[in-house]
């Protein structure tokens, strides 16, 4: 059986300003300090396939522009609305007076794993990536609706934060394109 790579140009790709006019998803990405600007022009390349309203970049984390973070994003940092929080807590807060359900995305005693969540149509989601070291800041938990965790099964327990923004948003992406 012959199974050709498609090209480039038979992807169907929008263009950054057809992009901007695509329905809402309802789903904003919130990066909590997140140090590597390779990670977070990571979390922007997922957010532009998924269709992710908007990153809120929060803290310590790398802005565009930025040519470390254009490197992993290949220039999804252009198409996905994007905004700089001092703090995690100020962005949370403000995403939920706009009227978004907070989930942070950590192991926390009482987190539900992620298959077992079902995203509802018509609700729109901030999803909160933790920093590589310490994850999602305890404050920023604790001012969550309810966490979600990515079930693990080997020794290390932990991905890097831009796998974690790709598997949390694969997850969702049905209710995006419902």
């Amino acid at each position: 059986m012959h199974n050709r790579k498609r090209l480039n140009i038979e992807l169907g790709r929008v263009s950054v300003e057809q992009y901007r006019q695509l329905p809402e998803s309802g789903i904003a990405v919130v990066l909590d300090n997140v140090r590597s600007a390779h990670n977070v022009g990571s979390a922007f390349r997922s957010s532009d396939s998924f269709k992710v309203d908007r990153v809120c970049l929060c803290g310590i984390c790398a802005v565009p522009p930025s040519a470390e973070i254009h490197k992993s994003a290949l220039g999804a940092e252009d198409s996905v609305s994007w905004e700089h929080w001092n703090s995690t807590s100020e962005a949370v807060a403000g995403l939920r007076a706009e009227g978004y359900t907070i989930i942070s995305v950590e192991q926390t005693e009482h987190s539900v794993p992620l298959q077992d969540f079902r995203p509802v149509p018509g609700v729109r989601y901030a999803l909160v990536f933790g920093n590589e070291v310490s994850g999602v800041s305890q404050e920023v938990v604790d001012a969550s609706d309810f966490s979600v965790e990515i079930p693990q099964f080997g020794t290390k327990h932990s991905l890097n934060v831009s796998v974690s923004v790709g598997i949390v948003l694969w997850h969702f992406c049905p209710l995006v394109h419902r």
